[in-house]
């Protein structure tokens, strides 16, 4: 398996804007969201995709995907929420390291980040709710 960015990001090699950590899972903000939050949860494990990781680790990784999705809905006040797993460069996976986006929608106003709202305020605005 190919090193990739989020290899990095898991060693510390790579910066990210972390929203939440456990010892199996890593959620960070997309570097270029689709939405205000769009989030992504990896495993710290390397595997491609759907094809390659191992069931144990696929679980670990919805189990964050479970519990963070309403936390990241309500920080945020999303009105609801895309959740999508790209496998494979044909279905549109760029980074070969299994990992599951969250995309927050909005009823209300624009998706995208406010002007001059960087993605270090919303990770802090994302981080201070969960805690």
């Amino acid at each position: 398996m190919e090193d990739t960015i989020f290899g990095q990001i898991v060693r510390g090699e790579a910066p990210a804007y972390k929203v939440y950590e456990d010892k199996d899972t890593l959620a960070f903000l997309n570097i270029h969201p689709d939405s205000v939050g769009h989030t992504l949860v990896i495993p710290k494990v390397a595997a491609r995709n759907i094809f390659d990781v191992d069931a144990d680790t696929f679980t670990k990784v919805m189990q964050t995907v479970h519990d963070l999705a309403p936390k990241l809905r309500d920080a945020l006040g999303a009105s609801g929420m895309r959740i999508v797993i790209n496998n494979e460069a044909e279905a549109g996976q760029v980074v070969f390291h299994i990992h599951v986006h969250l995309i927050p929608f909005y009823k209300n106003h624009a998706a995208e980040i406010p002007d001059g709202e960087s993605l270090e305020e919303v990770a802090t605005r994302i981080t201070a709710s969960l805690t």
